[in-house]
């Protein structure tokens, strides 16, 4: 699994990355996020997407896991 990174240097081009954010009841979630429209962007369910403000990603898919 690769390390994670500070979120400043996470792409900014609209690719999907794995990012670590907090809720509004200090729950650390890691979820698929994109950053667009001039911030962070997770779905929360099927249907319902939210701007949060993660701390830290990597890449979403980890082709270097093979052992």
């Amino acid at each position: 699994m690769a390390d994670r990174k500070p979120i400043s240097t996470a792409p900014t081009d609209g690719s999907k990355v794995s990012i670590m954010w907090q809720d509004g009841d200090g729950v650390i979630n890691e979820s698929i996020g994109q950053y667009r429209d001039d911030g962070w962007w997770v779905y929360t369910d099927s249907h319902t997407q939210k701007k949060v403000e993660p701390t830290s990603w990597r890449p979403a898919s980890s082709d270097d896991d093979d052992q």
